[in-house]
């Protein structure tokens, strides 16, 4: 007699297992401590087998039943079921192993090898932001044009298109890896090619005028925010460092900096053009690294932060030049152009000087050639002089203009 659900559900255990027939080789078998289980026996070549169909209640009788079908099906076809079912669950692992997430991330780390940690790292970033909470459980074969332009389109309100048009790139090199693995056969970015908004004028990063630089060094030393920000930015305005290469610093990259010989080491993959910069340190840059020890404590990094990357975020000082009143006037990258329009204006260094320390580098120049210390107690020379000047037209008095110490 056919299986009733009150049946099944009224099943208790017994002394040994037992089974509870529906016919056509589908059963409920019942176990001492009471679980139940839906079996299918049938025989493949003369040879008898059973098949597994789930467990009862999460799989119901009517679900048995239409499992038992389907397996006769295969049967009558002359495939065997529990073939079927092997394949079905290989095929589920893989879709499970092949989000775009899992795809993602290990062609992130096949191809971080020959970038620099810091590169790899914020490209991560960028997934772990952007992607993954868009589109990370989906199964990277499924993906279609209009999911990946919902996402670019939400990161284009953001006012940031060019970083839509980034990571579109991204995308299109994770499914082109996905492609090459057999995880996918076709990449859906490239059908967003005049979908998403033009990027406009390259953002360049705004100078602050010259004649308001010495307002902002005074509104700088009222600035109320936090003790390590406040330092940063005068940090950045003595050194010439780009933001990046500032904020991520560490103490072991200095030297000296109980001498007059004090500079910072800035290794090699932290720098735009990857090779080591030194950066001479004045007498008020080294007062204002001194500050910065007392509150980082025991962190290997100058700016500590609890973030992921463990230091300063990227726009912890624009945002500081923000609540100064100077949002579209200025940012910090462009205090470099400030220093250099000065410091060539000022007719009393080399301009070779100036370029070096401001880590301009012909991108065709001999890397081997290099020499980072090149031109050194001349740079060293002029960082002094342009920390005096900023005293200066702070109203410190320390020099004229037209001196150089």
């Amino acid at each position: 007699m056919p299986l009733t659900d009150v049946k099944c559900r009224n099943a208790k255990g017994k002394t040994s297992p037992y089974k509870l027939s529906d016919g056509g080789g589908l059963h409920l078998l019942v176990n001492a401590d009471g679980a139940r289980y839906w079996r299918l026996a049938y025989r493949w070549h003369g040879k008898q087998r059973t098949l597994a169909l789930g467990v009862y209640p999460a799989v119901g009788l009517t679900e048995a039943r239409a499992a038992r079908d389907d397996a006769k099906r295969n049967l009558a076809a002359d495939v065997d079921p529990s073939v079927v079912k092997r394949e079905r669950k290989r095929a589920a692992d893989i879709a499970i192993g092949n989000t775009f997430e899992a795809v993602a991330r290990e062609w992130h780390e096949n191809w971080k090898g020959g970038r620099t940690p810091y590169y790899a790292g914020q490209i991560l970033r960028r997934l772990e932001a952007d992607i993954f909470p868009a589109i990370g459980r989906r199964p990277i074969a499924e993906l279609e044009p209009p999911e990946l332009l919902d996402m670019l389109r939400k990161v284009e309100k953001r006012g940031v298109n060019e970083t839509a048009r980034r990571l579109k790139q991204l995308v299109g090199q994770i499914f082109r890896f996905a492609i090459v693995t057999g995880r996918a056969k076709r990449d859906p970015s490239s059908d967003l090619k005049d979908a998403l908004r033009a990027a406009g004028e390259p953002q360049r990063h705004r100078a602050m005028p010259m004649l308001e630089l010495p307002t902002f060094l005074k509104r700088l030393e009222t600035y109320g925010g936090e003790q390590q920000t406040k330092l940063a930015l005068k940090l950045v305005t003595l050194t010439f460092l780009r933001t990046t290469e500032l904020r991520a610093g560490r103490w072991n990259e200095l030297e000296n900096l109980d001498q007059n010989s004090a500079q910072w080491r800035v290794p090699a993959e932290r720098m735009k053009m990857r090779l080591e910069h030194l950066v001479p340190l004045s007498r008020q840059a080294v007062a204002v690294l001194h500050k910065l020890r007392a509150l980082a404590g025991n962190s290997p990094n100058i700016f500590p932060s609890p973030g992921k990357e463990g230091c300063m975020s990227s726009n912890t000082m624009l945002y500081a030049l923000y609540r100064m009143g100077y949002h579209g006037r200025a940012t910090t990258h462009g205090f470099r152009a400030v220093a250099s329009t000065i410091l060539n204006e000022s007719n009393l260094f080399n301009r070779d000087w100036i370029e070096r320390q401001l880590a301009h580098v012909e991108r065709n120049e001999v890397r081997r050639a290099y020499n980072a210390a090149e031109w050194m107690p001349d740079r060293r020379r002029m960082m002094q002089w342009w920390a005096d000047h900023l005293t200066s037209i702070a109203g410190g008095n320390v020099i004229p203009l037209s001196q150089a110490s």
